[in-house]
């Protein structure tokens, strides 16, 4: 037996990918540098601080042949941060994300992938009210939690218990008035890759630029935001004809709200307009509508419930291609360490149903997470990840994770 082991072993093909560790943005790794040369300014020191995440993970589907996952992962974080007086501040994170793991039936015929990737690496000067923030970060916004029409910078898959999200580069500028009104104006630049609901890339070095404006409404808050990008058509995901133009802009404006009425309740709304010469799906139209309560029953049961309908389609009145989701969330805790949610997604177009059920225990470094799906094999949750695959199919996943 042990001579058998030692032959698999020499034989096991070890296919690893690994992945090009990207651009670091290099502003924002200059205005980290700028934080350290601001020491200078006044009397107050520099705080540095370095924290990290490491987790592993097992994981077992049978989509449609039973396989395996296994993998580690470690975000390291270097942060500073330096008082300017007169309530100002400047500070700056740069983080890595390392990982390794190995997927396949057999362990002799797991493939591997393994690499690293700039996190996030950002530089933010701030005040009471004002916040200019630039470099790989993260930028979300909205009401939404699980079907999220405002998904336009990240991909957050909602069952992802350690809640991992891609940033992207650019600057953010945000100022908050004293009525609580605020408003957001960012540029984003370089980010080649599709993100959000995206399935067409932004054109290589085209900036991208959009804004936003929040304020208070009754017990809550409504907003208004819009994006405006122009699309790479000769890197579009969905096949184009052949005659369509190679620069298409793109512009997306969306309306969102909340309020807590006793219930909570919120929406969101997006409309994007796509000027395609040629391809069918010019007008896309997305509408989230949400609510919450806490019912008092042991510890307190969280229920939250979201419905999304999508279309798209050629113009803004005509249907196309559509969407129906709904998502029902449901959230105890058993104690002051264990908790659990059970997450249930209807897709009312094709009929599937998706069911998570996650236990956590936390500690104060350590968080342990074991979780069961039953989904369909092909995972079509709209705000889903990178690591959707490991909830297709039936399976499991166990997850350790420990911050320093």
């Amino acid at each position: 037996m042990a001579r058998e082991k030692r032959r698999m072993r020499r034989s096991a093909p070890r296919r690893i990918r690994m992945t090009r560790p990207g651009r670091l943005s290099v502003l924002g790794l200059g205005l980290l540098a700028s934080c350290l040369a601001a020491s200078s300014l006044s009397a107050s020191p520099v705080q540095a601080d370095l924290r990290g995440q490491l987790s592993f993970w097992l994981a077992g589907h049978d989509r449609p042949t039973a396989e395996g996952a296994i993998g580690a992962r470690y975000i390291p974080a270097f942060s500073l941060k330096k008082d300017l007086g007169r309530g100002s501040s400047f500070d700056a994170e740069v983080s890595l994300n390392t990982y390794v793991s190995l997927q396949g039936p057999t362990f002799a015929e797991a493939a591997g992938s393994a690499g690293f990737k700039p996190y996030r690496a950002w530089a933010r000067f701030s005040t009471a009210r004002f916040e200019a923030r630039l470099g790989l970060q993260k930028i979300n916004f909205g009401s939404a939690l699980l079907l999220r029409p405002l998904m336009w910078f990240d991909r957050l898959d909602p069952n992802d218990p350690l809640q991992l999200a891609e940033g992207v580069y650019g600057l953010l500028l945000k100022y908050t008035f004293s009525g609580e009104t605020s408003v957001w104006l960012w540029g984003l630049a370089r980010n080649d890759e599709t993100k959000g609901w995206e399935y067409v890339p932004t054109r290589r070095d085209e900036p991208e630029w959009g804004a936003r404006v929040q304020v208070p409404l009754g017990p809550g808050e409504a907003a208004v935001t819009y994006h405006h990008r122009r699309m790479d058509s000769g890197r579009s995901l969905p096949k184009l004809p052949e005659d369509e133009a190679a620069v298409v802009p793109e512009d997306r404006i969306g309306i969102d709200g909340k309020w807590d009425l006793g219930v909570g309740l919120w929406f969101e709304a997006v409309w994007t307009r796509q000027a395609w010469s040629t391809a069918p799906w010019k007008s896309q139209k997305l509408l989230t509508l949400g609510a919450d309560y806490t019912f008092g029953l042991g510890h307190g049961l969280h229920v939250l419930a979201e419905h999304l309908e999508a279309d798209f389609g050629a113009d803004i009145l005509g249907r196309g291609s559509r969407y129906r989701f709904t998502a029902l969330s449901a959230d105890y805790p058993l104690g002051l360490v264990d908790r659990l949610r059970a997450v249930l997604f209807r897709d009312w177009i094709s009929g599937d149903w998706y069911r998570i059920l996650t236990w956590q225990r936390t500690y104060n470094r350590w968080s342990f997470y074991v979780l069961g799906f039953w989904n369909p094999e092909t995972y079509r949750i709209p705000s889903a990840g990178g690591g959707a695959n490991l909830f297709a199919g039936r399976g499991f996943q166990i997850m350790i994770a420990y911050n320093h």
